[in-house]
């Protein structure tokens, strides 16, 4: 097997364009000669992956195929990211529906909802991630499949070993501080512990070990032009890091149940109703004969997305889209410069989901951890965090008790397992809204997910 072939699953998906666009521009110092987009939507298919194809060729000669054949697509591939939503939309909108009826959150990465999807998630990422270690053995798989932590944990308990979640998130900290001192990232050293969205970064470093972060935290302008403006100063004084911006889920709890309860539409709802409208225009234009207006069409539908993301956790005081750092790649940066660095290219020190193999004191050594790790030809290795403050070591070993049982739910296909693992979860804890929260969501994705026991 060669180290030509990158294979996008959910290649029909609406970020696929903006994946394929990411890599097409760098395929040169990937070694890329081919990227597969494998989806089961070939109408989804057929309309974003022109448009993939057109933006590609804007960059670069690499050959864009797209294919709803999974053998065809993970033969002989050198790298593959899983980004699929099994249920579509409307799986998204049952899950924040469930959740709202039951007086919790319905988020999709996060407590019920995160539960909910994981249901669908993981048994078909397992699929995908059996049949390509059958066909291409030494591939890597990066998987931005949400939740992106708990899917890995399932992967990694399967035995697959050339696995890594991925998530922009995880990251923003480092990019935050580069993008303010006009530095390359790539240069910084991140330390970021805890699990996918519900992790912290304490520093970010130097060259020369000096941490350049910490005194922007304490910085209004730093703060007010990054996501850590959804936390008051006292939360980061309390804290002392840098705090993943889901974490707001847990450090507001009752805030944003009540905010999105107010919504008239769920996210799930807003974002489906601006795919549809996505599609239909795209339908309409005709991206193989029109490729420009597709373009232009998917920028204006990108931008509009991308606007509302958590506005519900912005202050009253926030003015437009001020993210500092935040660029538009999102994980296709992750996810290509891990590539790079595994090609040959420099070593890329960042943060991703692996076992943390002892490096994290909170959790055991075969955990999936969201944690600071340096990736070069050898592989990517995780870097020791040592002790956290109990406080971040407490949620991270529930949250993490909660994932285990959720595998082993998903894993036994057993009711009563997944009672347990949500009344684990910091977020719902209550028997009696734990199981009435299963039946319902193995109801309503029984088309999914089948009969439990």
């Amino acid at each position: 097997m060669g180290n030509d072939k990158l294979v996008l699953v959910g290649g029909g998906g609406v970020r696929g364009p903006l994946f394929v666009e990411s890599a097409a521009r760098r395929a040169g110092e990937l070694g890329l000669a081919e990227i597969v987009l494998l989806d089961i939507d070939p109408e989804k298919l057929h309309l974003l992956g022109a448009v993939s194809a057109h933006l590609a060729r804007e960059h670069s000669p690499v050959r864009v195929v797209a294919t709803t054949d999974a053998h065809r697509a993970l033969a002989d591939a050198a790298y593959v990211v899983t980004t699929i939503r099994v249920g579509g939309d409307r799986g998204r909108v049952v899950d924040e529906r469930v959740a709202m009826r039951h007086g919790v959150l319905g988020q999709e990465t996060t407590g019920a909802g995160g539960f909910a999807m994981a249901l669908r998630s993981v048994p078909a990422v397992l699929g995908y991630a059996d049949l390509l270690r059958r066909l291409s053995p030494d591939a890597w798989l990066f998987n931005f499949t949400n939740p992106a932590g708990l899917v890995t944990q399932a992967l990694v308990d399967a035995g697959h070993e050339r696995v890594v979640g991925i998530c922009d998130s995880a990251n923003l900290a480092q990019h935050a501080v580069a993008a303010h001192h006009g530095v390359d990232p790539n240069g910084l050293r991140p330390e970021v512990y805890g699990l996918n969205h519900l992790s912290w970064a304490r520093a970010v470093r130097d060259a020369d070990g000096r941490d350049l972060m910490g005194p922007l935290l304490r910085d209004p302008a730093f703060r007010d032009a990054t996501l850590q403006r959804f936390f008051p100063p006292e939360l980061t004084e309390l804290t002392g890091t840098w705090i993943n911006e889901y974490l707001y889920y847990y450090y507001f709890a009752e805030q944003a149940v009540a905010q999105l309860g107010t919504e008239t539409r769920t996210r799930g709802e807003e974002v489906g109703e601006r795919n549809a409208a996505l599609l239909a225009e795209l339908a309409a234009i005709d991206p193989e004969r029109h490729p420009g207006r597709a373009v232009e069409a998917y920028r204006a539908y990108e931008a509009g997305r991308r606007s509302t993301y958590m506005k519900y956790a912005e202050p009253s005081s926030a003015q437009g889209d001020r993210t500092l750092g935040e660029g538009t790649e999102g994980y296709a940066a992750v996810a290509l410069d891990l590539i790079a660095a595994l090609a040959g290219g420099p070593a890329r020190h960042t943060a991703v989901n692996i076992p943390n193999a002892g490096c994290l004191g909170a959790l055991e050594p075969s955990d999936v951890a969201e944690i600071s790790v340096v990736a070069d030809a050898e592989g990517i290795r995780p870097l020791p965090i040592g002790e956290v403050p109990e406080p971040q070591a407490g949620l991270i070993r529930q949250v993490k008790t909660f994932e285990r049982l959720t595998v082993q739910a998903i894993r036994d296909r057993s009711r009563t397992q997944a009672v347990r693992a949500l009344m684990a979860h910091p977020l719902v804890l209550s028997y009696s809204r734990s199981a009435a929260l299963v039946d319902d969501y193995l109801a309503g994705h029984r088309d999914h997910v089948g009969e439990w026991r």
